[in-house]
């Protein structure tokens, strides 16, 4: 999660916990590591909610899954040992690892898997893919042996079954998973210390510890700029994935440290709750994008590090077609839109901004841009939590900043009872056809025909894909250099 913005130095500094502790955890033994995260997450279990905090922490890590999304965006076996697929892309063979056990001793198995995805599809699942796993059915040929069989066509499916709604939980335990995790990776909950971190320890029964060389990782939560900056200047953390991009400049010139910048799946939109009045009428919702300066944006929330986006899609992603044309900045043409809707201005527009720095600092320049067509945007700062339960779950808002980070989530388009209300018997024609489409120029040239169609519907104002910086210790190897999903993957680090 990205920015920057002054803050007094001796206010930041009184907001990072006391460091002894950390900082001799990072600066001491060479198997242990300290990470920072910018929101501590609700709970550890994400199959219960939409929080990207959660798979930070527990994907690949507590958690396992059928396949491993890698740094590159490839997929490669995790759980599943191999897979065959059909020819009409509708049927998936897994074969299973042999001699893998849950941290409380149950096997896995075929009927772990099967447990799985019949609960995050079912009538009281809470999976925010919930509606990929409805279409699933599976089957069980053996202990070692799975078929899927998908309602739809969906080129993406093992990649989908590599993230975190796709985790394999033991079922007499499944329901703790929150507080509680069990899972086969090799890490095990260790502590919670809520509002200040969450520590793993490496689990012993792990089918391959010899392969693990950290044995504890801890989690800071640090939502704080400037503290995140004086907690990695003061050797207290030893990498920062996501960090806000602030004082970067400082990190790429000093030996301590590595700084790497990551291109992302990531969106972040103003979004607009298209169930509400005034915004309901497609011309204000093209009013408020017309308004917005996207590359003002990405300068004062992003520091620079964004590539602007016209609809819910990312420049490099397959079938993406270039739409930042169809809402251009064009302040005269705003004014005269929100005319032609009647509206009349000065229009009062609450803005909900979580604690993350892109939004609260995103917030404070789009609301300046708005004012110039008559649109007061007031700022209304809440909390992760009061953001999922008051915005994501009640929709209670009217506009509000975002990143959207699952790779393939235009889905949730066709979903009415989503956060932004938006309903398109159009749009949900083309997504179906999307779903259907087995040869790749179709399913290219449809994809296209969604990302202009939420264009000019502006659903949203759609501002631009996240470039996400880690800055780390020198000596810390193994971090991902992209990030096709949001994982800390401890597994892979080691010191040199």
């Amino acid at each position: 999660m990205l920015n920057r913005r002054t803050v007094l130095a001796t206010g930041a500094i009184a907001t990072v916990p006391l460091a002894t502790p950390f900082g001799a955890l990072a600066q001491g033994r060479k198997d242990a590591v300290v990470l920072a995260m910018t929101l501590e997450p609700p709970g550890l279990d994400p199959t219960a909610g939409a929080a990207s905090a959660i798979a930070e922490i527990v994907q690949y890590n507590i958690f396992e899954t059928l396949t491993k999304i890698n740094a590159d965006g490839s997929v490669s076996p995790m759980l599943a040992e191999s897979w065959e697929v059909s020819p009409d892309l509708k049927t998936y063979t897994f074969k299973l690892r042999r001699g893998v056990t849950f941290q409380n001793g149950e096997p896995f198995n075929a009927a772990a898997v099967k447990f799985s995805y019949d609960r995050a599809g079912g009538e009281k699942s809470t999976n925010k893919d919930k509606r990929t796993f409805a279409n699933l059915t599976t089957q069980v040929v053996d202990d070692y042996t799975v078929v899927l069989l998908n309602k739809d066509i969906d080129p993406d499916l093992l990649f989908i079954l590599g993230q975190a709604t796709s985790i394999i939980v033991e079922p007499k335990s499944a329901d703790g998973n929150a507080t509680k995790p069990v899972g086969t990776g090799p890490y095990q909950l260790n502590a919670w210390n809520k509002g200040s971190s969450v520590v793993l320890a490496a689990w012993a029964g792990f089918r391959a510890p010899a392969s693990i060389k950290i044995k504890r990782a801890t989690f800071r939560f640090i939502s704080d700029p400037a503290a995140q900056v004086a907690a990695l200047l003061a050797g207290d953390v030893d990498a920062f994935p996501r960090v806000t991009p602030r004082s970067v400049s400082q990190f790429k010139a000093n030996p301590r440290f590595q700084v790497v910048v990551s291109g992302s799946r990531a969106k972040t939109i103003l979004a607009i709750n298209n169930g509400k009045k005034p915004l309901d009428d497609v011309r204000v919702r093209r009013a408020i994008a017309a308004a917005v300066d996207r590359k003002a944006v990405i300068e004062g929330a992003a520091d620079g590090y964004g590539a602007p986006i016209g609809s819910h899609y990312v420049p490099g992603a397959f079938g993406y077609v270039d739409t930042t044309g169809v809402n251009p900045y064009d302040v005269e043409k705003a004014k005269k839109l929100l005319a032609e809707a009647g509206v009349k201005t000065p229009l009062e527009l609450n803005m909900t901004l979580p604690p993350t720095p892109y939004a609260r600092q995103g917030g404070e320049v789009i609301a300046a841009q708005l004012a110039k067509i008559g649109i007061v945007a007031k700022l209304q700062n809440v909390e992760w939590a009061q953001w999922l339960s008051g915005t994501y779950g009640s929709k209670n808002y009217d506009l509000t900043i975002i990143s959207h980070v699952e790779p393939f989530d235009l889905g949730n388009f066709a979903k009415p009872d989503y956060y932004w209300a938006y309903n398109s018997p159009k749009f949900n024609e083309i997504f179906n056809q999307i779903k259907n489409a087995a040869r790749p120029a179709d399913r290219s040239r449809l994809l296209g025909d969604a990302q202009r169609l939420l264009a000019q519907d502006s659903v949203h104002a759609f501002l631009y894909s996240n470039q996400w910086i880690t800055v780390a210790n020198k000596n810390l190897k193994g971090l991902w250099k992209d990030m096709p999903v949001f994982v800390n993957d401890i597994s892979s680090l080691s010191w040199s």
